[in-house]
């Protein structure tokens, strides 16, 4: 099991309840795959340096967990099919 770092920018047009869906998601999957959460952090709505998929601001939300290595690669295939997830950036810690 290895420690990652994964930080998701989110649409910011969704409505509260909705982002906290996609959220929920996202920790699911990981628990899913076999992988432990840490800590979650919410940094809000952020404005974006570049526009990204059409849009000009995020959500930027943060996750550490531990999970095996092949469940990142699942991790990062399910989301690049989530459309209300912008951008991902995963790192091992």
């Amino acid at each position: 099991m290895n420690n990652y770092e994964i930080l998701f920018i989110i649409k910011s047009d969704l409505k509260e309840e909705d982002i906290k869906n996609v959220t929920k998601t996202i920790t699911d999957s990981v628990t899913k795959n076999g992988g432990t959460i840490k800590k979650e952090e919410s940094w809000g709505k952020k404005q974006l340096v570049y526009p990204v998929k059409k849009a000009k601001e995020g959500y930027y939300y943060k996750l550490d967990f531990t999970a095996p290595p092949s469940a990142v690669e699942k991790l990062e295939a399910g989301y690049r099919l989530n459309d209300n997830i912008l951008r991902t950036m995963v790192t091992k810690r």
